[in-house]
């Protein structure tokens, strides 16, 4: 099965750009099959990961949630399975 693990945050004004390089610069405890960081106006910061795994609840590496002043609100998580 490939997961797709969705991470999204808001950067506080302004820091938006921080927000972005601290994204690119988190390492993960093991490689995804894929990795893509985007950005969105409002300064969101989106983070796609493509895994090989065996269920939807499979145990995955996923990025922190950052310094609390570098965002706006909690960080987002979504899970989806790949179906085509």
């Amino acid at each position: 099965m490939r997961l797709t693990l969705m991470w999204e945050a808001r950067a506080a004004r302004g820091r938006g750009a921080e927000l972005l390089e601290w994204a690119r610069a988190q390492v993960l405890v093991r490689e995804p099959v894929r990795r893509e960081i985007l950005r969105a106006p409002q300064d969101r910061v989106l983070v796609l990961t493509w895994w090989e795994a065996d269920a939807f609840d499979a145990e995955l590496p996923e990025l922190p949630e950052p310094d609390a002043e570098l965002i706006t609100r909690p960080v987002h998580r979504w899970r989806f399975e790949s179906i085509e």
